[in-house]
């Protein structure tokens, strides 16, 4: 399995005790699991692998205050199971806006369960005409009397039609833009709130739309207070980026592993595929970004566990450069495999189906890069004003 020593200077012992204890675990209940063919399995083997995860603790990191602790889960789940990966990433994304601005009652409701493993939780922003640009979400929730009405629609929403509750993101006031946005926890079985269809990825993976339609909450589900909701969103998504990257070293560790495997056993020539200069470059290429990006990963994740109120530049940086360089990994995995590396059965076609989306998903490359240069310049006003 994935050995952590290459950034031990970052961790602590627990996080070592941590990653011994999964490795067993993900060797018992992980490894053994069958491949998600579909849709349908997919959904099926998701809630399976969140009951057995908390049943034996290990989302518990989640609503811990050790950002590398869920750091080490994310790239031991990409390493051993994609999809679980998926699993624990949205157990967080929906559960922690609860914990940073739920009330207790909400907090006891869903996040004790959602920790044990008994209920889904999902992350509801994404619109069809509201990606990247969030301040142009459509989805609406007006207040009416003790309640909030919601009507719109969302995409792209992992574990749609099989999540138990919906951390969703509506305007309260549209001319506000993001400034309007407010956030909800809304139950699943809320009347109004319908699961409208799969969307199929390339890799297995629950994922769908979601429909509201004068779907009433109560104006207890209000997550901190009106027009809080992009705030909340973006620190959620600030303090969990690094956890993408981390997942993206999982994946890329593991295409690398496949990788030296079959170049110190296959022969073409008369000659390993390891002895062949073109192939040693690849791999040294390959190590090299995969540790690049774990140092990214673990520096970030490590100034938040030191108490660093924001760490928007470092998480920008881990998530964009982890997972472009994992893209690069394992695209060369493939190329080292040849033919055998295409074959649907593959564990590195697998990897090639799953990494792509990281490249997307909680802020595209293009979005950190934005976000990169952001800070620096205004890092760099602030010191020449300061001069």
């Amino acid at each position: 399995m994935l050995e952590l020593n290459p950034v031990r200077a970052l961790l602590d012992d627990g996080h070592l005790a941590l990653g011994r204890a999964f490795d067993e675990f993900a060797k018992k209940e992980l490894l053994p699991l069958p491949h998600a063919e579909d849709d349908g399995a997919a959904r099926t083997q998701a809630r399976e692998i969140m009951h057995t995860m908390g049943a034996a603790h290990f989302l518990d990191p989640i609503l811990g205050h050790d950002l590398r602790a869920c750091c080490v889960m994310r790239e031991m789940l990409g390493y051993a199971a994609p999809l679980a990966d998926a699993v624990f990433a949205l157990q967080a994304l929906g559960s922690v806006p609860i914990a940073l601005a739920g009330s207790d009652a909400l907090k006891e409701r869903w996040l004790a369960p959602a920790m044990k493993g008994e209920l889904m939780a999902a992350f509801a922003m994404t619109e069809r005409g509201a990606g990247s640009d969030v301040g142009a979400m459509t989805t609406t929730a007006r207040r009416d009397g003790d309640e909030y009405v919601l009507d719109g629609g969302k995409t792209l929403i992992s574990n749609a039609g099989i999540a138990d509750f919906y951390t969703v993101f509506a305007s309260t006031d549209r001319s506000r833009k993001t400034k309007g946005i407010s956030c909800f926890v809304v139950g699943a079985e809320t009347p109004g709130l319908e699961f409208a269809k799969p969307q199929i990825m390339s890799a297995p993976h629950p994922i769908g739309e979601i429909t509201f339609t004068e779907c009433r909450v109560p104006t207890s589900a209000l997550l901190g207070a009106e027009g809080e909701g992009f705030k909340l969103g973006m620190t959620t998504l600030d303090r969990l980026r690094p956890t993408v990257g981390a997942a993206a070293c999982g994946l890329a560790a593991r295409a690398l592993h496949e990788a030296l495997d079959h170049a110190t056993q296959r022969e073409q020539f008369g000659t390993r595929l390891a002895d062949f200069q073109l192939i040693q470059h690849k791999l040294a290429r390959m190590a090299t970004d995969l540790t690049a990006a774990r140092l990214l990963v673990y520096r970030a994740a490590w100034q938040k566990d030191q108490g660093a109120e924001r760490i928007t530049m470092e998480a920008a940086m881990a998530k964009a450069f982890a997972t472009e360089a994992a893209q690069r990994i394992v695209d060369d995995a493939v190329q080292i495999l040849g033919g055998r590396g295409v074959l649907a059965d593959s564990t590195v076609d697998r990897l090639y189906r799953s990494v792509r989306a990281l490249r997307i998903y909680e802020g595209t490359t293009e979005i950190q890069h934005l976000i990169i240069a952001g800070q620096l310049i205004k890092q760099h006003r602030s010191g020449a004003s300061a001069g």
